[in-house]
């Protein structure tokens, strides 16, 4: 069964790169990223904060719309070419043909991911050595500040690369392939991927959203128990993306808690298994 699961993953993922709708989004991902290089120069330290708050946006904007278009268009697609009745007439349950369509979506996602991240390192070190190249020259005057010089070069350093670029990136890559499970569910009963596209997309904003909203709702509420299941069933229904955005505090500077990245990070995950598991229960009762 994990060798059947394999091959689709394996199948789908090939699919998937060949399509014209990842390198359209890959450009314009590689765009974003590499426009954030030509902007106005500030102080070393904000150029760097502007550099990452642009670079995690635009990879957590364009993973999540990956997510959404690769996961809405094979159903269809593969309904339309009658494929999944060639998959599904071997000795294939329809569970393991949808765990190894999610699996080369998420396959996707991770090369996505990393491939940004390497274009992402590589803007932030080139623009480390162009400042560390005019801060050594700003010194080349006073040979014997050597301290001050070793100083000033190790605050470049530390404003440009800390450990919670890391763990910044794995959250967006969750996020991502949560929203490809979500799609993936949605896909089960869609009757279309136009229609697919459309709710993902609503959920996404309201994922987004749903912070702001509970905390709009639950404040000042006395007595309005129905408020409260109301939000409760929102909450448990739509997840609440925002919890995923961990680029704020990479962006600063700050240090993630352990504990804080070992939660989200389950969280997502959780989230991925839940929505595989309705989608594998409405697929079982479909008919193809």
């Amino acid at each position: 069964m994990f060798l059947k699961i394999t091959v689709i993953a394996w199948n789908t993922l090939v699919e998937l790169i060949r399509q014209k709708v990842f390198y359209i989004i890959l450009v314009f991902a590689l765009c974003a990223i590499g426009s954030s290089i030509f902007m106005a120069r500030l102080s070393f330290q904000e150029e760097f904060q502007m550099l990452k708050d642009v670079c995690l946006g635009a990879m957590s904007v364009f993973t999540s719309l990956l997510a959404i278009l690769a996961t809405a268009s094979f159903l269809p697609k593969d309904l339309e070419e009658r494929t999944i009745y060639t998959l599904l007439s071997k000795p294939v349950p329809r569970f393991a043909y949808l765990m190894g369509k999610l699996g080369g979506i998420i396959g996707l996602l991770f090369l996505f991911t990393l491939l940004m991240s390497g274009v992402f390192v590589l803007i932030l070190w080139l623009r480390e050595s162009a400042v560390l190249a005019t801060t050594a020259a700003q010194f080349a005057d006073h040979p014997e500040a050597k301290e001050e010089l070793h100083a000033a070069l190790q605050a470049v350093r530390d404003s440009t690369f800390n450990i919670n670029l890391l763990p910044g990136i794995v959250i967006i890559f969750v996020k991502s392939a949560l929203l490809a499970a979500m799609t993936l569910f949605i896909s089960t009963f869609s009757t279309s991927s136009l229609f697919t596209v459309m709710i993902s997309a609503a959920i996404y904003f309201i994922g987004h959203l749903q912070a702001v909203a509970r905390d709009y709702w639950l404040e000042g509420m006395t007595g309005d128990w129905w408020k409260t299941i109301l939000v409760a069933i929102v909450a448990l229904i739509f997840p609440d993306l925002q919890a995923f955005n961990l680029a704020d505090d990479v962006i600063a500077g700050a240090a993630i808690p352990l504990s804080l990245f070992i939660k989200t990070f389950a969280l997502g995950w959780t989230y991925v298994a839940v929505y595989f598991a309705l989608a594998a229960f409405v697929f079982s009762g479909r008919e193809l």
